[in-house]
């Protein structure tokens, strides 16, 4: 371990060590501002030891699946830790939460939150959606809708100081 906090140090000095989780990995799509949906969370099954830029766009070798093939009480736990987490950030139109499942445990672990997922019509993020019901044209048109939403809430706050009278 010294020797890759060495070669981390060479990179910044502020250097984050964390246990390795050893698991699988399971996304799931976030829409709304402040009541989000969840999708059906899915999972990228890797074909290398980890979900690295090699394995996603080079050899090809991982798959998706959506659902994922989870116990229905870890995937309605995974929606639910997904929108506590996006409503903790107070996001708003779209966001991706990744997580792992331990795989002795079945323990459940948010690993980061991307507020801005890829989003052509085959990423993840469009394929969860697709499997929860809603086609990609509907996902954008939802997403207009949001904005608009979300610009009327802000355009009702104030943007200059004006002492009360």
């Amino acid at each position: 371990m010294r020797a890759s906090i060495n070669d981390a140090a060479r990179y910044d000095r502020r250097i984050i060590v964390e246990r390795a989780v050893v698991g699988r990995e399971i996304e799931v799509s976030l829409l709304g501002n402040d009541h989000p949906m969840a999708s059906l969370p899915g999972e990228i099954i890797t074909g290398h030891e980890f979900y690295d830029y090699e394995d996603k766009y080079v050899d090809t070798t991982s798959r998706t699946e959506v659902p994922a093939r989870l116990p229905k009480k870890i995937l309605e736990r995974i929606q639910r830790d997904a929108v506590k987490a996006f409503q903790a950030i107070d996001g708003s139109g779209l966001a991706r939460v990744d997580f792992f499942v331990e795989r002795e445990t079945n323990r459940v672990i948010i690993n980061e939150i991307n507020t801005m997922p890829g989003f052509t019509s085959i990423s993840m993020y469009a394929k969860m959606w697709e499997a929860s019901g809603i086609s990609y044209a509907e996902l954008i048109d939802r997403l207009i809708q949001l904005a608009i939403e979300r610009h009327g809430d802000r355009s009702r706050n104030l943007t200059s100081y004006k002492p009360r009278q």
